[in-house]
């Protein structure tokens, strides 16, 4: 089984591969990568999404994980209804436990999703290497209403390799905006040197 960390997650392979490795790292996933790596990413996100002022009802927390970007909007004062939907069992299991979350919804990002209506969504670490590209943009426009309010980050190293600038151009969208922000904080060095100086853009936009 591979070994839960950083390296190995951005080598994964494929939805099976994806849920074998946050099978493994679901209990120690908060203490031993988000504290560890100082993960700053969840809450840029958040902070994206309130500045935009987003429209009353749900949002959809996409590749939710353990619930970080969640606690951050509470943590800003969105109280609103928020479900999320990640592939892995266990790490919505968890993620379940913090008391977040209206619903939990396992789902495949790239497919059509059990759920739909959202004034919001939003993504934290999502789009990033071995994981999900912009196929899953689709699926996301489907399950929103009209004007719904996205914010979402995407791992700088995939901005161009996997052709995200002309993806989200050709979308039927509004407001497309962008921002480049650090994902970890000063804590990142000492534990992972080699990824500590990562980036992602945060883009923002609204369903036609």
């Amino acid at each position: 089984m591979e070994k839960p960390d950083l390296s190995n997650a951005y080598a994964l392979n494929g939805a099976e591969d994806i849920r074998r490795l946050y099978a493994g790292w679901a209990d120690s996933y908060d203490a031993d990568f988000a504290q560890g790596m100082d993960y700053r990413l969840p809450a840029e996100v958040a902070a994206a999404f309130l500045r935009h002022a987003p429209p009353a009802g749900p949002v959809l927390d996409v590749g939710a994980g353990t619930g970080l970007l969640t606690q951050a909007l509470r943590a800003l004062g969105h109280a609103g209804p928020v479900d999320a939907l990640d592939l892995s069992a266990e790490m919505l299991a968890r993620a379940g436990t913090k008391g977040l979350y209206r619903d939990l919804i396992a789902g495949d990002v790239t497919k059509p999703l059990p759920c739909t209506g959202y004034a919001g969504i939003v993504s934290s670490g999502t789009f990033t290497h071995g994981h999900v590209g912009p196929e899953a943009f689709g699926p996301l426009l489907d399950a929103a209403q009209p004007g719904a309010l996205f914010a979402l980050s995407v791992n700088q190293g995939v901005w161009d390799s996997l052709a995200f600038g002309p993806a989200l151009a050709a979308l039927p969208v509004t407001g497309l905006d962008r921002a480049e922000v650090a994902i970890y904080g000063q804590r990142a060095a000492r534990k992972d040197p080699g990824h500590a100086a990562d980036r992602a853009l945060i883009v923002t936009f609204r369903k036609a």
